[in-house]
């Protein structure tokens, strides 16, 4: 019971950190886009380097993580960054020069780390060294859940006419909040002074690798939080038939993001996940494109439900696939995954934001995100079929159990 108990606390511990840190510190802006676009005079380009700025500094967060092999340094760069996602928020307010909001949002995509790569990396420690199953499902409802509550919360100032800057100290208020509890029960990696050290580690092939950095760098750039998260809002917005729902559609994305995670978790169980990962590309991949090809409010709703339904999903399966293979440091494979991801997040918003500006529509920008995901499905599929003629050469191992099922 006690261990239940403790296992509750961890998992808070976990999704309030990526609210924090992830949802304040990140999601948050994609909501204010286009309430700073009115009221701030942020324009589309200059919304699209914020975004580049904000992957840059998760990418330097990442790179920190990785670099970083004692585990207790990374326990107090977590909280470190929990204080940071609340500072950052409140700081948007006390300017609207270009050069200081990007210093800022650099700031928070480095604080973004803290609760994918850190808090991650400490939960599946703990889950292995006490003998649970190395999941990260729960963990990542933390991401879906953090679009519904900072989308409820901007929606709820928007009631009392509420501008961009009140919209920022109230999102900054509730980070504090949450900031508690991830605080005080993200679970330590140490116990007595030792780090404790219950399973063998599997790692992959370096070909294996290489192309599911390929594949992760298609999932950055073609979803991820950089083209669809980032402009979801506005492109809403911008269809006159649907202006005002675009805080609906944000909404709709969380509401299918948080199960999300446990369901592919379950998937992924009974199909290997690399089977999961391609059903994830292919139906991410329709999420995107639907808003081109209609813009009615209920194929954008499907849309936005097909969105939130996958692209936290494939972060966790892939983050999940690090503790099964480095259970004794999740981190490693971890970082070298992400940093392919937020290099593709660091290029998409701002080509986006080009593309926008010059054609007036986030159409191509979309119809390139949609082929972008089409090609990662493809090196899903090469490792699929590798890991297929391992089995049939009899070289059957926890990791080929693990990918193909």
């Amino acid at each position: 019971m006690l261990m239940e108990l403790t296992r509750v606390r961890v998992y808070v511990a976990g999704v309030c950190s990526l609210i924090v840190t992830v949802g304040v510190a990140r999601f948050s802006y994609s909501l204010l886009l286009p309430i700073m676009q009115d009221g701030a005079g942020l324009t589309k380009l200059g919304g699209g380097w914020l975004a580049s700025t904000n992957f840059m500094g998760y990418m330097c967060g990442v790179l920190l993580a990785a670099s970083l092999h004692n585990m207790n340094y990374k326990y107090n760069l977590h909280r470190l960054y929990l204080i940071l996602s609340v500072v950052t928020s409140a700081a948007m307010v006390m300017t609207n020069d270009m050069v200081t909001w990007a210093v800022l949002r650099f700031l928070a995509g480095i604080c973004a780390s803290g609760g994918f790569i850190i808090a991650s990396g400490l939960i599946l420690k703990w889950l292995v060294n006490n003998h649970h199953r190395a999941e990260l499902g729960i963990h990542f409802s933390g991401a879906g859940l953090s679009i519904i509550v900072t989308s409820l919360l901007v929606e709820a100032m928007l009631t009392i006419s509420a501008d961009w800057q009140q919209q920022w100290l109230a999102l900054a208020a509730m980070a504090a909040v949450f900031a508690i509890p991830a605080w005080l029960w993200m679970p330590h990696p140490f116990v007595d002074g030792k780090s404790i050290n219950t399973a063998k580690d599997n790692p992959p092939t370096k070909t294996f690798t290489l192309l599911m950095m390929l594949a992760y760098f298609c999932a950055g750039y073609g979803y991820g939080y950089a083209v669809s998260s980032t402009f979801i809002v506005d492109i809403v917005e911008r269809v006159k038939s649907l202006q005002g729902r675009g805080g609906l559609a944000f909404l709709l994305v969380g509401v299918a993001a948080t199960p999300a995670a446990l369901i592919w978790d379950r998937i992924a169980r009974n199909t290997g996940y690399l089977k999961a990962l391609i059903v994830a590309y292919i139906l991410q991949g329709i999420g995107i494109i639907l808003p081109v090809i209609n813009a009615s409010l209920p194929v954008v709703i499907f849309s936005a439900l097909l969105f939130g339904g996958t692209f936290i999903a494939c972060v966790s399966m892939v983050l999940t696939m690090a503790g099964k293979f480095y259970p004794s440091n999740p981190g490693k494979f971890m970082g070298t995954m992400t940093l392919a991801y937020g290099a593709a997040q660091i290029m998409a918003p701002v080509s986006t934001g080009y593309l926008t500006q010059a054609l007036g529509s986030y159409d191509v920008g979309l119809y390139v995100s949609t082929a972008v995901v089409m090609i990662g499905t493809l090196f899903l599929y090469g490792l699929l079929n590798i890991e297929r003629k391992s089995m049939e050469n009899k070289n059957i191992n926890t990791k080929a159990k693990i990918l193909i099922g």
